[in-house]
């Protein structure tokens, strides 16, 4: 909880006390955006008879993007940080915080135009989470946190631009590494990574890897529009296949996010997001477990402020 209010407090503060519209210097050949973001909500209840758990609720954001572009040349950086989550107050222990949202992800790609509107392509691409998470409220075993998973992708590829606003990038030599810096996740061979081999007493024999490499083919779709006054749409499609193992079986992720821009202050914003791992087994509530569809969505109401060296 300590890294929610910490995080929280850094975009609150940091963010628009740090900075005014007119701090950032105009640079040659770069376009430098970020947004920060806060929402909260809080519920308590004393002696209420229809029930209810006495919590705080924070969400924090960060958007940002560092854009250059000289002669043929195109090098786009976008960085997202997100960390929310609920505390409840009638509990001491791991139960009286739940996550609703947990996102380090960061892009940095490379371009050479070869011809209009096509461009050959260096992608590098990082995602994980700054918490530890778990799949219920009663598990005792956390299911994720920093660097497990981590997943790094490397690609060299085309990217194909035909609208300012739309672009899809193809790589058919990628490398998609997994990190699962985790003893007990590793062991059990989450995410994808070889478990631990055991004795007939449950002993270690051989700790399970923290590391997978794959290589396969990788493409993306990107569409980033307006969708009206102080309306914007941002959203990714990524698709991966490995050339090793079950080549059939893609793993998808996708994210959609809509901006709504009430003044320089208040914003709200929807966000969708998108995930099939064909090495990450999630068990049902039958007790089912194998590969499965990952869903997650989150509506947020809250401060926000904008920094860029740029009109639009």
């Amino acid at each position: 909880m300590n890294k929610i209010f910490l995080f929280s407090s850094f975009v609150l503060f940091f963010g628009p006390v740090s900075y005014t519209q007119d701090s950032i210097a105009p640079a040659k050949n770069w376009k430098l955006k970020s947004i920060q973001s806060l929402s909260t909500s809080q519920s308590s209840f004393v002696n209420w008879n229809a029930g209810g758990r006495t919590s705080l609720n924070l969400l924090g954001s960060i958007i940002a993007s560092a854009n250059y572009v000289k002669d043929k040349w195109t090098w786009n950086n976008d960085l997202t940080l997100a960390l929310g989550g609920n505390k409840f107050f009638d509990t001491g222990d791991h139960k009286s915080f739940q996550k609703t949202d947990d996102k380090i992800d960061f892009t940095s790609e490379i371009e050479y135009e070869l011809h209009q509107h096509w461009s050959v392509a260096f992608l590098t691409g990082f995602r994980t989470q700054f918490a530890e998470g778990y799949t219920n409220q009663n598990d005792t075993l956390r299911s994720s946190l920093f660097m497990a998973p981590g997943y790094l992708n490397l690609a060299l590829g085309i990217e194909y631009v035909p609208t300012p606003i739309f672009s899809m990038f193809l790589s058919p030599a990628s490398v998609k590494m997994t990190f699962v810096q985790d003893g007990n996740l590793s062991n059990a061979g989450a995410f994808g990574v070889r478990k631990a081999e055991l004795d007939t007493l449950g002993n270690v024999l051989r700790a399970g890897d923290k590391f997978r490499g794959e290589i396969g083919a990788y493409l993306r779709f990107k569409l980033e529009t307006p969708l009206g006054k102080n309306v914007d749409l941002k959203s990714k499609l990524e698709f991966f296949s490995n050339y090793q193992h079950n080549p059939q079986n893609i793993d998808v992720n996708g994210e959609l996010l809509m901006n709504f821009k009430v003044n320089n202050w208040l914003n709200a914003s929807l966000a969708w997001n998108y995930i099939y791992d064909d090495d990450i087994q999630i068990q049902d509530y039958k007790g089912n477990v194998g590969p499965r569809s990952q869903f997650k969505s989150v509506i947020s109401i809250g401060l926000a402020y904008t920094v860029k060296n740029f009109k639009e």
